[in-house]
């Protein structure tokens, strides 16, 4: 008898969900100690479709008892989702690995 392995729901980027909210973009498992938020604070029209090409991002914990402030652990803007995505991915490894 196979054993069926759990299908994570909605979009996965290494190992971690995705979840969007208008221009906001949570990427980790608030479930964790740590999550990264990317805002989409500027877009182009590409054929019709608008693509981020500025994006703040910042390393969060996950505390509720923090202040929204308190929980900034880093912070960046970078060009393009995939730029801050990318940056995004290395910091929540790292901080869920404990470097």
């Amino acid at each position: 008898m196979a054993t069926a392995k759990k299908k994570a729901e909605g979009l996965v980027y290494k190992g971690h969900p995705l979840r969007r909210k208008d221009t906001l973009v949570y990427y980790g498992s608030m479930a964790e100690k740590y999550i990264v938020m990317l805002q989409i604070l500027d877009t182009a029209d590409r054929d019709g479709v608008a693509v981020p090409t500025r994006v703040s991002l910042q390393l969060q914990l996950t505390d509720p008892d923090l202040k929204s402030r308190d929980r900034v652990v880093k912070k960046s803007e970078k060009n393009g989702l995939y730029s801050a995505l990318d940056v995004g991915a290395v910091w929540l490894d790292r901080a869920l690995n404990g470097k």
